[in-house]
């Protein structure tokens, strides 16, 4: 058995609800699509929503649509734009990073050197690192609103629940199944306005972000 996050939209704010399943070992595609299907039925057997994978393993296009590593803001990919902004003890931001493949960027050594994290540098301003996903989230949704138009978006309203199969809490923060969470709250609710600074963002995300 193993045990996951998955997210939604409940009493006006994101929820993580964890959720337990039968988990098939391996790396395989199909292995971890297992998985996603074990994680989904456990999700609909104890609250009959209906949830969406998050990631390049997703068996349905519209979550395939929606991985971080194929979302791209300003021409650079989500993840390029992620690890070069980060700032540390003894180094950063590591600009050179937005030019490299998205993996290449976020394995790079100088994140195990460079000491402790700081904070996030972007576009020129300085982002805390609390909320602990404030900064990942912004990038992500301003990359999908890039990306994609509204109508388009608002294919996610059919679902209630977010998954990322991959994402394991023990190892990870950030999560694009929390962003697109977030996301669905902000279109449902016409709230693009939140996005328009740094300061907004940060205290709306304080008000609804609860998981």
């Amino acid at each position: 058995m193993a045990v996951r996050p998955a997210w939604t939209i409940e009493n006006d704010t994101i929820q993580q609800k964890q959720f337990s399943f039968t988990w098939n070992g391996g790396f395989a595609i199909c292995q971890k699509q297992k998985n996603i299907v074990n994680l989904h039925t456990s999700i609909r057997e104890k609250t009959g929503g209906n949830p969406l994978e998050i990631s390049s393993k997703s068996t349905v296009e519209l979550g395939k649509d929606y991985s971080a590593f194929s979302l791209k803001l300003d021409e650079h990919f989500l993840e390029n734009i992620f690890q070069s902004a980060k700032v540390y003890e003894l180094g950063g931001p590591f600009i050179d990073l937005l030019s490299v493949m998205p993996k290449e960027a976020k394995k790079d050594e100088r994140h195990k050197k460079a000491g402790k994290l700081l904070y996030f540098l972007y576009e020129g301003e300085k982002w805390p690192l609390q909320p602990k996903t404030a900064f990942y989230d912004y990038i992500y949704i301003k990359a999908v609103l890039q990306c994609f138009k509204r109508e388009e978006i608002e294919k996610l309203f059919f679902y209630d629940w977010f998954t990322d199969i991959e994402f394991n809490p023990k190892k990870s923060i950030n999560c694009q199944a929390r962003s697109v969470t977030i996301l669905t709250y902000i279109m449902k609710h016409h709230l693009e306005n939140t996005l328009n600074a740094k300061q907004d963002w940060i205290a709306f995300h304080k008000q609804i972000v609860k998981g």
